[in-house]
């Protein structure tokens, strides 16, 4: 599905990931990327994303070189990758129709309209489609910025702790609900957190990231086994 071949990168002068190798060959999986702040996890799903660039190494996705060196060699637009940010980056001058539609129109899909409406349905938020982005509570905007990338039908979807502002009765609904993508609409998602609760609940892969350096590739309950003091010292705060 993904991999990492010896790659670095650097902002400035400081080095954020450094000469990381990783392959994650499950499809349709839930993968948590799980370390401290500032640790590089962001910075691994942007690479993945094509909105950065390495300064070493290259990526490919399933099979495919899409990135190499400095060099992009496949554009975001063209990686089938969906992304959701921490403050998930709705239009707030668009409605949630249109916040939906945008993609597709650039894409310029046909029937673009009726794939929007099953989409809405299915997330259900059909009555919310005339309603601006400040009107909405955060469960609400959580359901937009899903029903936005998933219309696109991404292959992969990448989640940088989308759920870090609600509380928590909304964390346990939405978590839910992610889950569930994967099973029904065949996704693979790479998942962003500092909680380490939240990923041993919900992946069936970790990666925990430490000073740019990954330290532990494998299942949760693997992770208990492993003989890493950093991990260990993490996975019992």
């Amino acid at each position: 599905m993904i991999q990492f071949r010896n790659c670095t990168k650097l902002f400035d002068s400081k080095t954020i990931l450094r000469n990381i190798s990783l392959e994650v060959n499950e499809e349709n999986s839930f993968t948590s990327i799980l370390g401290k702040s500032g640790s590089g996890k962001t910075t691994l799903l942007r690479l993945i994303a094509g909105l950065e660039k390495l300064n070493e190494g290259s990526i490919h996705i399933k099979g495919k070189i899409v990135s190499e060196g400095s060099k992009i060699i496949v554009p975001p637009h063209e990686r089938n990758v969906g992304f959701i940010f921490q403050d998930l980056a709705l239009w707030p001058h668009f409605t949630v129709y249109q916040n939906i539609e945008f993609g597709l129109k650039q894409k310029k899909i046909a029937g673009y309209k009726s794939i929007i409406m099953q989409t809405m349905n299915e997330f259900g938020i059909t009555d919310l489609k005339d309603n601006f982005t400040h009107q909405l509570s955060g469960g609400q905007q959580q359901l937009v910025a899903l029903a936005r990338s998933m219309v696109l039908q991404p292959e992969i979807l990448l989640m940088d702790e989308p759920l870090a502002n609600l509380d928590v009765k909304l964390k346990t609904q939405m978590r839910k609900l992610i889950k569930q993508l994967v099973k029904e609409k065949k996704v693979s998602i790479f998942y962003v957190t500092h909680d380490h609760k939240e990923a041993m609940e919900m992946s069936d892969k970790m990666i925990v990231v430490n000073e740019g350096a990954i330290t532990y590739y494998g299942t949760p309950e693997q992770s208990i086994y492993f003989d890493s003091t950093f991990l260990k010292e993490f996975i019992e705060v």
